[in-house]
């Protein structure tokens, strides 16, 4: 029920596009835009072809983000992110995180998922290619981030439920706790620096989760 209520809010801030063509990704553009596309059958046989653009380094702090949809390369919707573009039998639904698009997914009537595919020229249409060419060594990088993300969090809880274990009514009730670990300045520092680089290489996969990549957003 609050998936689609989600969905229904998010759907009331679509805007009708202005129809201008949708530009070729530039190399120069890497690290702040991703374009996906989808196509969809129509009735009849006939398909139809969409686009999401997404320039996510454009005012993202102050949350003004948006997701542009094409139809057939022409501007056909905007809406600022989270995103949930009706289209044909369904919804393309966009979000992303701190360190990049974390969703853009069509969504079938019947609630079956299918993620977009990026273009080949984006910089996730280029971690997908590597994926593609080179599984070994693309399942070991993605490995390696996952390790430094939960480093990450393990360390962050830790420092979380001391100071939380010290407040007088949780400490009466569970006692209080001291953290084992007290890492220096210069390996906090260099997890933290770690874990955004491992954030944004899951976002070129599309993986999220709120508690891994929420904490090193």
């Amino acid at each position: 029920m609050f998936k689609e209520w989600r969905r229904r809010r998010a759907a009331r801030r679509v805007r009708e596009g202005d129809g201008r063509a949708l530009q070729r990704f530039r190399w120069w553009q890497l690290p702040g835009r991703a374009l996906f596309r989808v196509r969809l059958p129509r009735p009849a046989g006939a398909h139809v072809d969409y686009a999401v653009d997404v320039r996510h380094w454009q005012n993202q702090g102050s949350g003004e983000v948006e997701a542009q949809l094409y139809l057939d390369d022409r501007q056909y919707a905007v809406s600022k992110l989270p995103a949930a573009f009706p289209v044909e039998g369904g919804t393309i639904e966009v979000a992303m995180s701190g360190f990049g698009i974390k969703r853009c997914h069509y969504v079938s009537a019947d609630g079956t998922e299918r993620q977009l595919v990026p273009d080949p020229r984006s910089a996730e249409g280029r971690r997908a290619r590597l994926a593609r060419k080179h599984p070994v060594i693309s399942r070991g990088i993605g490995l390696l981030s996952l390790v430094l993300l939960l480093i990450g969090a393990f360390l962050l809880l830790l420092q979380i439920a001391e100071p939380v274990s010290q407040i007088p009514p949780v400490a009466q009730r569970f006692g209080s706790f001291e953290s084992p670990i007290r890492p220096p300045l210069w390996l906090n520092l260099t997890l933290g620096v770690s874990a955004a680089v491992a954030g944004t290489e899951r976002a070129l996969r599309l993986r999220y989760h709120w508690l891994l990549d929420g904490a090193a957003n």
